[in-house]
């Protein structure tokens, strides 16, 4: 088992360096319970099931799996919400970290996060003059929450 320790941000855009070549991601979730997440993501050509558990602070078991691109596109449309998140993924070195700045497209432009991976829930890391205002613990920013209120309707 695999344990995610993830903090997100907002980012100021105007602060940030020139961004190299980002990956396309189309992912959706399948209903759950228990506050766990079924995700179905495609980036680029690659897909991916990922299971994960419900967050406790900032961490949470994940399992991630690849899968054919065929069979993703089929869960996609044949078992998650006509919802999609669309986005595109930088990944941006920083310090010993690898920062991952995702643009959101679709009605959620506007919107752009960063997430950094750690450790342990207490690493001590320094953030990038881009990053903004933590929001690890605001559930809006979820991209499972993001699937049913979109950004664009807040």
């Amino acid at each position: 088992m695999s344990i995610e320790i993830e903090r997100k941000f907002l980012v100021d855009e105007h602060k940030l360096p020139a961004l190299g070549k980002g990956k396309t991601i189309c992912q959706g979730y399948i209903p759950t319970q228990n506050n766990s997440t079924v995700r179905i993501r495609i980036q680029d050509e690659d897909a991916f099931l990922t299971i994960k558990g419900p967050s406790k602070g900032i961490s949470r078991s994940e399992f991630e799996y690849a899968i054919p691109l065929a069979h993703a596109k089929a869960l996609l449309e044949e078992l998650c919400s006509d919802n999609t998140i669309q986005k595109k993924r930088y990944e941006i070195p920083h310090e010993g970290l690898v920062w991952e700045l995702d643009i959101f497209a679709g009605t959620n432009a506007g919107l752009i996060v960063a997430e950094v991976e750690l450790e342990s829930e207490h690493q001590a890391f320094n953030k990038p003059s881009w990053v903004g205002k933590e929001v690890s613990g605001d559930f809006r920013y979820a991209n499972s929450s993001l699937i049913d209120a979109p950004y664009s309707t807040w």
